[in-house]
């Protein structure tokens, strides 16, 4: 499954910061809004209940105290203001004073509030009751508030009765609602240079959160590449640099460990090299008297006989193995180089089957005048170990089969057996691996398979291993047709 793509962690603080930024912007500029909303409104409404109580009392005392229409008109008259109140209308039980005709204005362009049709039931109701009451309606999109009260009688006694008339007032909340929406577009202009802001400083926060960590994965995939004597520079004693110590004594560390490793390595490569090279003169003159022993093993007394055979046996496969490690050895030291010459590859392939004995056991497919130039000893030892562990662990036919291009040759070497193991694949060639514990030790050393990989890398090609779709093991043996010598020559 594809991982979904993440954003970065200098996107993702960066985000973080502008999250918190817009809460806290719009926390802050929403509840003062709010507030100065709720402080502009009770203001106006603080004033406008003010005035209306004091043109009110300008009214006492009453002409009458069941008015008419006329009485009522001339209350309402004495209310607005130009300053407070636009406009009123006066409310006795169920009559009105007077109002114009639907549409048209009063003198001076006021609308009488009766004919805004915002005297709601539970407004006069509240005043009715004695209180003073008000509410905000919008009216085709002006808001305007409306305020409702009782005029009092005052009597004799100084105590005080209601008169059963009710007073509304309207005042247009335009003016308030520009303060409000100014008010507004002042907070978003603040968040948004609040948002800018910290987002600025969110920029400079992650660039020195993030710079040692870019160093510190610039260092690790140094360290990964092999450059072991990467260290950090350590900036002050915060987290960071914990962190930066910490790298820089894991790095020290694993140098140390990776020096004695290879210190160790080169010791055990030097001790093969020596013990291979020392054994060599030992094993010239165990091969001569085994070779006397197998000429005579035949006139020997049986169980002597047998002695001798199996010491010459031995013997050469000591010798194969002494020969195995010291070209091992070579190409751990990088001595190993090429004797390249131009050669004919189906010559060379023919020869490599005739000298052992193959030929008649081998299906090839070799096209005529493919030359190159390559090294003919390495390719003939390459062809051998695998043709020799075809014959030797597949099943018949084993086919060798020979492509060519203008700048590749491809040998394929397949039995039909059932093939290598899933487990095995990644280890054929590892040098020593046998990939059955039971083989005896006269099968092989488990350096053949290394040694014609090193050679065929010598040669800037390589050696793969896979199996084929209709079973078999099938090895791939790829080869530049113009191969260069490695620095030092011919060896």
């Amino acid at each position: 499954m594809t991982p979904r793509p993440s954003l970065g962690l200098q996107t993702r603080l960066l985000l973080a910061f502008a999250l918190l930024c817009v809460v806290t912007a719009a926390a802050v500029a929403g509840g003062l809004y709010v507030q100065a909303r709720n402080d502009i409104l009770q203001r106006t409404q603080d004033a406008t209940v003010q005035a209306m109580k004091s043109r009110l009392q300008a009214l006492y005392p009453l002409r009458t105290p069941a008015p008419g229409p006329d009485e009522l008109d001339d209350i309402a008259t004495a209310v607005p203001d130009q300053n407070s109140v636009e406009f009123a209308v006066a409310v006795y039980r169920e009559m009105y004073s007077p109002v114009a005709p639907p549409g048209r204005l009063r003198p001076g362009g006021r609308v009488l509030a009766s004919e805004l049709g915002v005297i709601s039931p539970k407004l006069r109701q509240m005043v009715a009751d004695g209180n003073i009451a008000w509410q905000r309606v919008v009216r085709e999109g002006v808001p305007w508030l409306i305020i409702g009260t009782p005029l009092l009688v005052v009597e004799g006694d100084r105590t005080t009765r209601a008169s059963g008339i009710e007073v509304y007032a309207a005042r247009s909340l335009i003016a308030e609602q520009r303060s409000i929406d100014e008010l507004a577009v002042r907070a978003w202009l603040i968040g948004v240079a609040a948002l800018a802001f910290a987002v600025v400083l969110a920029s400079l926060a992650t660039r020195g959160v993030l710079r040692p960590v870019r160093e510190l994965g610039h260092a690790a995939r140094l360290l990964g590449q092999g450059e072991l004597r990467t260290r950090i520079t350590v900036h002050g004693s915060d987290e960071l640099a914990e962190v930066a110590h910490t790298f820089n004594n894991t790095a020290a560390e694993l140098e140390r460990h990776v020096k004695q490793l290879r210190e160790m390595e080169a010791d055990a490569r030097r001790f093969v090299a020596d013990v291979s090279h020392e054994l060599r003169t030992p094993l010239a003159a165990l091969t001569a008297v085994a070779d006397i022993l197998d000429e005579e093993a035949a006139r020997l007394p049986e169980p002597a006989g047998r002695a001798a055979r199996l010491v010459s046996q031995e013997t050469l496969n000591l010798t194969a193995l002494v020969n195995d490690l010291i070209e091992i050895s070579r190409f751990d030291s990088g001595v190993a180089a090429l004797a390249l010459n131009e050669v004919d590859v189906a010559e060379l392939v023919s020869a490599t089957l005739r000298v052992r004995g193959w030929t008649q056991q081998v299906h090839t497919d070799l096209p005529p005048a493919v030359t190159t130039r390559l090294d003919p000893r390495r390719v003939d030892v390459i062809l051998a170990n695998l043709v020799g562990n075809a014959l030797r662990h597949g099943q018949p036919p084993v086919t060798l089969h020979l492509t060519a291009d203008p700048h590749w040759i491809t040998f394929q070497v397949r039995d039909h057996g059932p093939g290598l193991d899933q487990a095995v694949l990644p280890h054929v060639f590892d040098r020593f691996y046998k990939a059955s514990a039971a083989r005896a030790r006269s099968e092989g050393s488990g350096l053949g398979l290394a040694i014609a990989r090193e050679n065929a890398r010598l040669h800037q090609g390589d050696l793969t291993v896979t199996n084929a779709p209709d079973g078999g093991a099938l090895f791939t043996l790829r080869l530049p047709r113009r191969a260069d010598a490695p620095d030092g020559g011919p060896e």
